[in-house]
């Protein structure tokens, strides 16, 4: 019984760490808009969105990732065993620990009032999330590597899809 309850914190902070990660990139989007703008507007609206920043990033995003590799241990350690699914989906969860950290990278450089990327750099960036919560999921539920092969040709063909949809969104957003 102790299992599903810890499964069920896993399920739980993965989706409060994959929302802090979704909506922290949306920020950092608008952060760089702003720098864009005039006075008194950039800073009026950089400094709120510096706060928003903080908040969501050290109140739920971070601890959210740590819980969630937390109870995601233990739950593997109450599993008794590494199947290969589960040892490609920790290579996914790792991939997914350093786009959280490249995002305190961001994050960190917002702080300091820098703004290194462009907008579309970081819609595009945003995507990356998206990825890994699609294979990652698809590894859970399918485990099987047959299955995931199919998958993984689904996830290129998901990213280039996702790749055109922020290309048609830019053209639109510039007429």
């Amino acid at each position: 019984m102790t299992y599903y309850y810890v499964k069920s914190l896993h399920i739980i902070f993965v989706v409060t760490w994959f929302a802090g990660l979704f909506y922290i990139v949306r920020l950092f989007i608008y952060f760089t808009e702003a720098a864009e703008k005039s006075e008194p507007d950039k800073s009026i609206l950089q400094n709120q969105l510096q706060l928003m920043e903080k908040r969501l990033w050290y109140g739920i995003t971070w601890p959210s990732a740590i819980l969630t590799l937390i109870f995601g241990t233990w739950m593997a350690y109450l599993y008794g065993s590494l199947p290969g699914w589960l040892l490609i989906k920790l290579g996914f969860v790792f991939g997914l620990f350093l786009y959280h950290l490249s995002c305190h990278r961001i994050f960190k450089q917002h702080a300091r009032g820098q703004v290194k990327q462009s907008p579309t750099q970081l819609r595009i960036w945003n995507e990356v999330a998206t990825l890994f919560l699609v294979s990652i999921v698809f590894l859970v539920v399918l485990k099987n590597s047959v299955d995931f092969l199919w998958g993984l040709v689904g996830l290129i063909l998901f990213a280039v899809i996702l790749m055109l949809a922020i290309r048609i969104y830019k053209k639109i957003r510039m007429r």
